[in-house]
């Protein structure tokens, strides 16, 4: 059977499919070439930058998995393609330390204005009074929303650096972690920190809005490592303007790369950004390599095993 990798796959994970005696093919392609090319593979992995279209879908003549080496499915047309037998894949688990990792540096740098004074020093500044009343995190509540894999990890860590933790989840009704579930207003009423840990859904729209800023409270802090579109930017804009919202940070946008009418949330003075990054350390990739490989070897296996069956059912 044969593979086609378009975004990359760590050699550990590449190791993996090559053992099982699958072919490989590693390029990236345009649109209109994977449309042209998917027509001879079985199966397709992909990490966020290629789009598993429709138009993909229909022209994958053998394709039997889609998987994509990430949390998200939002560039993989998920229900199209479960309509049509084809088995979709991801790791929900494997980048899940590496985000909450990134969530919490953003946060512990924004309460010392590490990212301000940063930028201030190589200006050949010294702002030492500027940003000499920097925030500690301890006792401190941190808000929660989405307490899967992602924000458990960063629920742990908060823990451990002495905060109160509440969170928000509507598919979560207990937690055996030292986190007081709340409903999601109240979460916003009593967070001095926000952070946001779940998917982007083009049914529900943002989880962060302006009517959400404005149940916050002043001077509150705002951190999205999550999905771009979970927050509006343009809120969140005017809620820095307001100082409602004291700093954010983000590690993810609505456009990716961002459009320049973004770039005035991003060159905001009180923001810290990154360029989504979250799940990009070298542990992370590698286990998001193994994983999503082990995954795409076992459906092959069963889609193998399953059409022998059917042919031996025919047969009799």
């Amino acid at each position: 059977m044969r593979v086609l990798i378009t975004d990359g796959i760590e050699r550990t994970g590449a190791d993996i499919l090559l053992k099982a005696g699958l072919e490989l093919t590693e390029k990236t392609l345009t649109p209109d070439e994977l449309v042209n090319s998917i027509g001879d593979y079985d199966a397709i992995i992909v990490r966020s930058a290629t789009k598993v279209t429709k138009a993909v879908i229909d022209a994958g003549a053998r394709l039997k998995v889609i998987a994509r080496g990430g949390v998200g499915l939002d560039n993989i047309d998920v229900e199209y393609a479960r309509t049509k037998g084809l088995n979709v894949l991801n790791t929900p688990k494997a980048s899940s330390i590496s985000v909450a990792e990134l969530t919490i540096a953003h946060l512990m740098s924004l309460g010392r204005f590490l990212p301000m004074s940063n930028i201030a020093m190589r200006n050949k500044q010294w702002p030492k009074k500027e940003y000499s009343k920097g925030i500690e995190v301890t006792g401190k509540t941190l808000g929660i929303i989405g307490l899967g894999n992602i924000g458990t990890e960063v629920a742990k860590r908060a823990v451990g650096l002495m905060m109160k933790v509440v969170a928000y989840d509507p598919f979560v009704t207990k937690t055996d972690l030292a986190v007081k579930l709340v409903s999601k207003e109240e979460l916003l009423q009593i967070s001095d920190y926000i952070t946001l840990h779940l998917p982007f859904d083009k049914k529900v729209g943002p989880v962060i809005a302006k009517a959400e800023f404005e149940k916050m409270k002043n001077g509150v802090i705002l951190i999205n490592c999550a999905r771009g579109g979970v927050v509006v930017e343009k809120d969140l804009l005017d809620a820095l303007n307001s100082h409602k919202v004291a700093y954010a940070a983000m590690d993810v946008f609505e456009h990716e790369p961002p459009t320049p009418e973004e770039f005035d949330l991003i060159n905001h003075p009180r923001v810290s950004v990154s360029p989504h990054i979250g799940a990009s350390t070298l542990e992370a990739q590698d286990r998001v390599g193994v994983e999503i490989a082990q995954k795409v070897v076992e459906a092959l296996n069963a889609s193998m095993m399953k059409e022998m069956l059917n042919t031996t059912n025919v047969s009799c």
